[in-house]
């Protein structure tokens, strides 16, 4: 019995292997690949930071989780709240965003084609898919034009992850896909940034604690919203 559990054990290990090493010969898995490099090298600058400029590393980490739990708004708000410049806040947000699309793309075509399904995410992906067949006819109807609008305009359950969904629901081959997505993510960081840099400077002058007021106000609301849908999905 313990020899035949060990034996489904590694015949198990070598099926995953074998799914991997072809996962990764597809484009989906070249894209993967590119957006896991960027998280090394990301981590790896991270660290450097913390060796060299601790302060402003705690900073550029705050930043990254901010925009990463609560969205883009919260991500750019945290930044300016400690006084970093208008190129560092983008690029930053900017870097975060396109890691999650490179990530989170490839991720979505494989659970969609049923070739692998990562139970964390399952809820994420099923949010995601029920959001991308939603505004899949509207987008449609405008093609590529639509589908940068969609990500570039600010609503509810819009932006690059949903937008590369539903990319790929439209038929977009991958990197046409992606480039229209993450070109349409950073026209909407950029116009995200020069609003609330405004607000921050108008705000500032009501007192040191104002910006940080701001980004908990942002993302108290963020959290309102998904205490919200998880309650209407729930019932």
């Amino acid at each position: 019995m313990v020899k035949d559990d060990k034996e489904l054990e590694s015949i198990t290990s070598y099926e995953e292997d074998h799914i991997w090493r072809r996962l990764l010969t597809t484009q989906e898995g070249h894209i993967l690949e590119i957006g896991l490099i960027m998280v090394l090298l990301f981590i790896t600058a991270l660290g450097m930071g913390y060796i060299y400029y601790p302060e402003k590393a705690h900073v550029f980490t705050g930043m990254s989780a901010t925009n990463i739990l609560f969205g883009r708004a919260a991500g750019i708000s945290f930044g300016y709240s400690f006084e970093l410049s208008n190129v560092m806040v983008i690029c930053t947000n900017i870097i975060i965003e396109t890691i999650l699309v490179l990530i989170f793309y490839p991720l979505f075509v494989f659970s969609w084609r049923s070739i692998l399904v990562i139970k964390p995410l399952r809820r994420i992906m099923e949010r995601t898919s029920i959001a991308a067949e939603t505004h899949q006819d509207t987008i449609s109807k405008y093609g590529i034009i639509g589908l940068f609008m969609f990500v570039w305009i600010p609503f509810w359950m819009t932006g690059p992850m949903v937008g590369c969904a539903v990319g790929y629901l439209l038929g977009l081959r991958p990197w046409k896909n992606l480039t229209i997505v993450l070109s349409s993510t950073f026209l909407a960081v950029v116009c995200w940034a020069l609003l609330l840099r405004k607000i921050h400077d108008k705000i500032a002058a009501y007192g040191p604690y104002a910006s940080i007021v701001l980004v908990i106000a942002i993302i108290l609301i963020v959290t309102v919203i998904y205490f919200l849908r998880y309650l209407r999905n729930k019932y």
